[in-house]
C-alpha cells in the first residue's frame, strides 16, 4: 500500500515537473514574440501563461513537501496541507488574472491597438498545443490533488484563452476589426472566475475543517449509535486533512464488550471511507437496576 502511494506520488511530481518545463519554454517564446511585434494582447496572454507556470511550480513544491510526511514532532501531519494553501494561492492568481483581463478589455474600448494577425495566430496555435499536452499530463491526477487541480484548471483556462486568441487573430486577419481581442478577453474572464471561486471554496472547506460533502455526519452518528451495546455517541468530528485523507474522531459510551464495540465502530467508519479514525470507547455509567 505504501509502495503504491509512493509510486502515485512520484507520478504526480514527474507530471508537474514536465508541465512546468513545457509552460516555461512556451512563456519564453510568447514573451519574445510579443516584444518583437509590439503586441499587448500577447503580453497579456503571457501574463496568463506566467500564472500557469507559477501554479505548476507551487503545485510541484506542495507535492514534494507533502511526500516528506511526518518528520517532526511539531508537525505530526507533515506537509499534507501545503497543497491546500497552494490551491488558495492559485485561485487568487486566477481571479487576479481575470480582473486584469477585464481591466485591459475596458481600457482598449476607446483605443484598440493594431495587431498583426499572423504572428498572433501562430503563437495561439503553439499555445493551444502546449496547453493541450500539459492538460493531458495533469488531468488524471487533478481529482486526487488540489495542487494538481489548481494547475490543471489554470492550464484549461489558458487553453480557452489560446482558442480565443486564435479566433481573434483570424478575425483580425480576415476583417481587420480591432475589437476582436477585446470581446474574447471579456469572454475568457467570465469563464475563469466561477472556476477560480469553486477551487478556492474547496480549499477553504478543508482549511475551516468543514465535514466532507460526501459524509452525512448525522447518518454516521446514527450508524454508530446503532452498534450493539452503544448507549451514546459524542465528540464526533469529521474533517478532511488533504484531498483523499478524510479523518474522524468519536467517543462512544457502551455497556457491551469494548473490544467488539470498537471493531464494529471502526467497520462503520471504514465503510464510509473513513480509514483514518480515532475511536474511544467508554464504559457507560450504570443506573440503578441495570
Amino acid at each position: 500500500m505504501r509502495k503504491h502511494a509512493y509510486i502515485v506520488g512520484m507520478s504526480r511530481i514527474a507530471r508537474m515537473l514536465a508541465a512546468s518545463a513545457l509552460l516555461s519554454a512556451f512563456l519564453a517564446v510568447e514573451v519574445s514574440t510579443a516584444m518583437a511585434i509590439g503586441s499587448i494582447t500577447l503580453l497579456a496572454d503571457a501574463g496568463h501563461i506566467l500564472t500557469d507556470v507559477v501554479a505548476a511550480v507551487m503545485g510541484l513544491t506542495a507535492l514534494t513537501l507533502a511526500r516528506r510526511g511526518s518528520t517532526s514532532p511539531r508537525r505530526t501531519y507533515g506537509w499534507h496541507r501545503a497543497e491546500v494553501f497552494t490551491a488558495v494561492a492559485n485561485a487568487t492568481l486566477l481571479i487576479g488574472m481575470a480582473t486584469f483581463i477585464g481591466y485591459e478589455a475596458i481600457r482598449r474600448l476607446g483605443d484598440a491597438p493594431t495587431i498583426p494577425g499572423m504572428p498572433m495566430v501562430a503563437v495561439a496555435v503553439a499555445g493551444l498545443a502546449t496547453n493541450a499536452v500539459v492538460a493531458l499530463l495533469l488531468r488524471s491526477h487533478a481529482s486526487r490533488s488540489l495542487a494538481v487541480k489548481g494547475a490543471y484548471l489554470e492550464v484549461v483556462a489558458d487553453m480557452v484563452g489560446s482558442i480565443g486568441v486564435l479566433i481573434a487573430g483570424l478575425v483580425t486577419l480576415t476583417t481587420h476589426w480591432p475589437y476582436a481581442d477585446v470581446v474574447v478577453a471579456v469572454a475568457v474572464a467570465l469563464w475563469v472566475v466561477p472556476r477560480a471561486v469553486a477551487l478556492a471554496g474547496g480549499a477553504l472547506r478543508i482549511l475551516s475543517e468543514t465535514s466532507p460533502r460526501h459524509i452525512d455526519v448525522e447518518e454516521l452518528r446514527s450508524a454508530l449509535a446503532a452498534v450493539d451495546g452503544v448507549t451514546d455517541v459524542h465528540d464526533l468530528h469529521v474533517w478532511t486533512l488533504a484531498p483523499g485523507k478524510d479523518m474522524a474522531t468519536a467517543h462512544l459510551a457502551s455497556r457491551g464488550n469494548s473490544a467488539r464495540v470498537l471493531d464494529e465502530a471502526r467497520a462503520v467508519l471504514a465503510s464510509r471511507g473513513l480509514q483514518h479514525a480515532a475511536v474511544q470507547v467508554e464504559q457507560a455509567a450504570c443506573s440503578a437496576g441495570c
